[in-house]
């Protein structure tokens, strides 16, 4: 279509679609259906994450191979479509998609967003000029055997799993690993517990850390178990689930391709009804999002609580200095990685209830909710990757204990004397904490003034590096 000029002087194209002629700006591949929506759902600044774009994108190619095969695209359609939807995939024209997440519950905005994008950019490749739909059309040629219905939560699904396999779960191993050295370091330094935020019983750092390690290890597990459901798409159930303008085998060879280009297996042979009707996969996996952000939550809690002070607080642990803590108090470091984690994993937990509500917003054949479960699946996947990463990096790494500190809390500690309630009943020993605790003295001292222990009988019971490790 010949360029004209704008209302705003720069150069447009009049392309058409359905509901008649609407002026696109001239440097760009999107269409009619995408500028209406530019115009209609400016709501926020929430744009569809481009990782779920570059999945739609996927799609697209394996579809026109499919296609292809079936003899439903020639073949040198299917070269300029395939081209055209590989330079999306590889963020090659990212700003191509303008979009805002609040749009149609369907996504149908950003799946011809996608559509014309490609269609014009094959047009291009085929010498014709953008918009003319010549040789390519957005709805009958990129768009063939498929429906935004079944398309777009496809590509959540794709977006996530790539998400979460290839940078969520190697940062969070990295974390582990991290976690697991430092454990490592510190197995033989004894601690004194602390249960309710009081006095307990001893273990050792090695043990304390050693547990952080472990529930982010089970938090990938299950994070890794729900790939089985997220694998499983509803690719060929058109509109409605039944598959009526798709061929028979076209989900399955498209699926093929996918488990091919991916290395993980793909597959479309679920209940599409129930898999578009409902999203209970997404948000099965948004909860295995939200335990690990809850996990993250209660060990940077733990750190900072640990090394509160350094002087008037617990200061177990020593934080690395990475920047001046206060704008006032000079020398002050604070647990800034913590916080900023923390903060991270509490909006995880809010995208969370939205996507709890989402998934439950089905109506009939088809779920409303998905540019919502998308967005919130894919930002907190990246917020925990990212929480990862930086946790291992600036923290972690440079954690170190202060010995003193943990000496002296473990050291008098009233909470030492469970180990003589077995030799000399747990009334008696209670007596001895009390009385410690109320002249200040020592359990030692205590011990002996209430005639209730020999010395040697007592320091041959509390071992502190005993009780902490009362099985080797």
């Amino acid at each position: 279509m010949a360029d004209q000029q704008g209302p705003t002087n720069e150069a447009w194209r009049a392309e058409q679609d359905s509901l008649g002629q609407v002026m696109v700006p001239a440097e760009h591949y999107w269409g009619a259906q995408t500028e209406r929506a530019r115009q209609q759902f400016r709501l926020g600044d929430d744009p569809v994450p481009l990782p779920l774009i570059h999945a739609i994108a996927t799609i697209k190619r394996a579809a026109v191979a499919a296609n292809t095969s079936l003899g439903l695209v020639d073949p040198e359609r299917c070269s300029w479509i395939t081209a055209a939807a590989a330079e999306v995939e590889g963020g090659q024209l990212d700003e191509e998609f303008p979009l805002s997440s609040w749009q149609s519950g369907s996504g149908t905005q950003t799946n011809m967003n996608v559509n014309e994008v490609i269609a014009n950019r094959a047009c291009e490749l085929a010498g014709q000029p953008r918009g003319s739909k010549a040789c390519v059309h957005p709805n009958d040629h990129v768009n063939r055997s498929q429906s935004t219905n079944d398309v777009f939560p496809s590509a959540i699904h794709l977006a996530a799993e790539r998400q979460q396999r290839l940078r969520l779960l190697p940062a969070l191993q990295q974390l582990v690993k991290a976690l697991e050295q430092k454990a490592a370091l510190w197995h033989e330094v004894v601690k004194i517990g602390r249960t309710h935020l009081q006095d307990a019983v001893p273990l050792t750092i090695g043990q304390e850390v050693g547990g952080w390690a472990a529930q982010l290890n089970a938090a990938g597990d299950r994070i890794t178990d729900g790939f089985r459901e997220l694998r499983c798409i509803p690719l060929g159930g058109t509109a409605v689930g039944t598959g009526l303008g798709a061929p028979k085998t076209f989900a399955d060879e498209a699926c093929r391709l996918l488990s091919t280009w991916e290395g993980v297996s793909w597959s479309c042979d679920g209940n599409r009804f129930a898999l578009m009707g409902s999203h209970d996969a997404l948000v099965q996996q948004m909860t295995r999002l939200r335990l690990l952000a809850g996990a993250l939550h209660k060990i940077v809690n733990d750190i900072r609580l640990l090394a509160c002070g350094p002087r008037a607080g617990l200061g177990e642990l020593q934080l690395p200095a990475n920047e001046p803590g206060s704008s006032i108090m000079p020398g002050k470091v604070n647990p800034t990685q913590c916080e900023a984690v923390a903060m991270a994993t509490a909006q995880i937990f809010g995208l969370d209830q939205a996507v709890a509500i989402g998934g439950s917003g089905g109506h009939l054949q088809m779920n409303v909710y998905k540019p919502l479960l998308g967005l919130n699946l894919l930002r907190s996947g990246e917020l925990l990757a990212d929480s990862c990463r930086s946790l291992e990096e600036h923290l972690v790494a440079g954690l170190e204990v202060n010995h003193s500190k943990v000496e002296h809390f473990r050291d008098q500690s009233l909470m030492l004397v469970t180990a003589l309630a077995p030799v000399i009943g747990y009334d008696r020993a209670a007596k001895i904490a009390l009385h410690a605790h109320r002249e200040g003295i020592s359990l030692k001292q205590a011990a002996l003034s209430l005639d209730t222990i020999s010395a040697e009988a007592f320091d041959q019971a509390v071992d502190s590096s005993r009780m902490a490790r009362p099985h080797d």
